[in-house]
């Protein structure tokens, strides 16, 4: 491959990756913790669009359980957001055609 190939596969692969990156911003993933009862929803980019607790979750004389419940359902949104930007972005490094990657 030659060095104004290789230009031009890094200019499409440039212009890909921009359209999954726009395309990630506009999907969304859910985290949940305590069967549903707080749910934690993200953007493709990691960033909360909404949280949501059901009533019967909320325990003024057990905050500290509410809190566990957020920090779950938001971890667990966050590593599916993980594995919905691999699975989206894994495929371009195949397209390189740089051994290793």
């Amino acid at each position: 491959m030659n060095q104004q190939q290789l230009m031009r596969e890094a200019r499409k692969l440039q212009e890909q990756l921009a359209k999954i990156q726009e395309d990630l911003g506009n999907e969304t993933v859910v985290g949940s913790a305590g069967s549903g009862a707080v749910e934690v929803t993200l953007n493709g980019h990691g960033i909360v669009q909404r949280i949501k607790v059901d009533p019967a979750a909320v325990d003024p004389e057990d905050v500290g359980t509410l809190e566990d419940l957020l920090l779950i359902a938001f971890k667990d949104a966050q590593a599916k957001v993980a594995a919905l930007s691999q699975s989206r972005m894994g495929p371009l490094a195949g397209g390189l055609g740089i051994p290793g990657l």
